[in-house]
């Protein structure tokens, strides 16, 4: 029986990947990846077995209980198997299933961590998702379900800076659903994909035109940040907070479950 390594490739370019990454990568026999992981990763071993195991919104994807029987069979079978995940796998990479399902059957297991969607959107735009004074939380959203339906509920404005994963395709959706929970028509808004890539697009809005961004990022993995983290430099800082989120402190990381 082998043992599975959890390695975070970071988003898009592969050498967003940690030191650590890369060397638990380079260890592989067998290599299960997601779809949004740079195929020049594997570079890195190129001696393993590459078993493509992505999933993508609104397309063909493997069914989570399949890459959770190819995880136990394929570490009964080798020495050490690479579980490859784009982004952080701990940040809506339904870590936590294949976590169990190796957990029921035994084996053992090492996560690797690594740079999250939301960090690489922040650097491409040279937009700081904490604002010293304005800034001062952070909520990491899923917008979508796994029916593939737009999911906000009361998450909608919980933070100074909210970030929405996998909203690319409901944009105009999102603009009405943050009115709805109480957004200002001009909050900021920064719209980032393929964040990390040499080919990363970003454009800026408010909350109001949010969804004339549907166009440009179409069709491509997009991160959408509201709030004090999409303001340009200098000026969420001297506009009125929109909300008191709790006594002045250390920031804190809001993530709300994935469905």
């Amino acid at each position: 029986m082998g043992r599975v390594l959890f390695v975070s490739a970071g988003p898009g370019a592969a050498d967003l990947i940690t030191l650590r990454g890369a060397r638990a990568l380079a260890q592989a026999d067998v290599v299960l990846f997601d779809a949004l992981t740079d195929p020049a990763l594997r570079d890195m071993a190129p001696d393993a077995r590459w078993v493509d195991v992505g999933k993508r919104g609104f397309c063909h994807s493997t069914k989570q209980t399949a890459i959770n029987a190819a995880l136990v069979r394929e570490a009964l079978a080798n020495e050490v198997v690479v579980r490859l995940k784009g982004g952080d796998a701990s940040v809506f990479g339904r870590l936590e299933e294949e976590l169990l399902a190796l957990a029921e059957a035994g084996i053992g297991y090492e996560i690797v961590p690594g740079v999250t969607a939301a960090i690489a959107a922040a650097a491409q735009t040279g937009r700081p998702l904490t604002r010293r004074g304005a800034g001062r939380s952070v909520a990491l959203t899923t917008a979508m379900t796994r029916e593939g339906e737009l999911n906000l509920g009361p998450a909608g404005k919980t933070a100074d800076t909210e970030v929405f994963y996998m909203a690319g395709q409901q944009l105009a959706a999102l603009s009405r659903r943050l009115l709805a929970a109480g957004w200002d028509a001009s909050a900021p808004v920064s719209v980032v994909s393929r964040a990390g890539c040499a080919d990363a697009l970003s454009s800026e809005h408010d909350v109001a035109s949010l969804g004339a961004a549907s166009m440009l990022h179409r069709g491509r993995p997009t991160v959408v940040v509201v709030g004090a983290g999409a303001a340009r430099l200098g000026e969420y800082a001297t506009a009125a907070p929109r909300q008191d989120l709790g006594a002045k402190g250390p920031s804190r990381l809001a993530q709300t479950p994935n469905d």
